[in-house]
């Protein structure tokens, strides 16, 4: 009978471990080093998101659609809707300069609303990745992108140009 119980204690708490190690859904995180001043990372990103907030989405794809929430020179609050799907994703960017305000540590958030989307053929990367492309900041002269799979709902096989 003890057997019985450990064994099945152990299935479970197995399951549980495997379920975990799963995102819950579809989701991207993605940390940039940028050499510019947070407070000019947040203008341009703020500025690209209200850009980017017209609905008529036939021109540039997903690049559409986005609603500024909040800004701040530590937080941008953000929302994408997919124009096709009409998916909502929750969109967050935290700012941190270096000691001599040159530098700035941008980590970039995209959660989907939608806990049934696991799989999201990386949109939510897409969602990050085009308004730092769109704000300039992939020209910067230092500009570093850490990201991958484990980080990003398949960011391996993101299109960014339909996505």
């Amino acid at each position: 009978m003890q057997v019985k119980f450990w064994f099945l204690s152990a299935l479970v708490l197995g399951a549980c471990v495997i379920i975990a190690a799963q995102p819950l859904r579809a989701q991207c995180k993605v940390i940039w080093i940028l050499s510019m001043p947070c407070i000019n990372v947040e203008l341009a990103l703020s500025s690209q998101i209200e850009a980017w907030a017209m609905t008529d989405c036939t021109m540039d794809s997903e690049k559409c659609q986005y609603e500024l929430i909040s800004a701040n020179q530590t937080q941008i609050i953000a929302r994408h809707t997919s124009a096709v799907c009409k998916y909502v994703d929750n969109i967050r960017f935290f700012l941190r300069s270096d000691a001599e305000n040159l530098n700035c540590r941008l980590v970039g958030l995209s959660i989907s609303d939608d806990v049934t989307r696991v799989y999201d053929n990386g949109t939510n990367y897409c969602n990050l990745y085009n308004l730092v492309e769109g704000s300039g900041l992939t020209n910067l002269p230092e500009y570093h992108e850490i990201s991958n799979d484990r980080m990003c709902t398949q960011r391996s096989t993101a299109n960014c140009t339909i996505y």
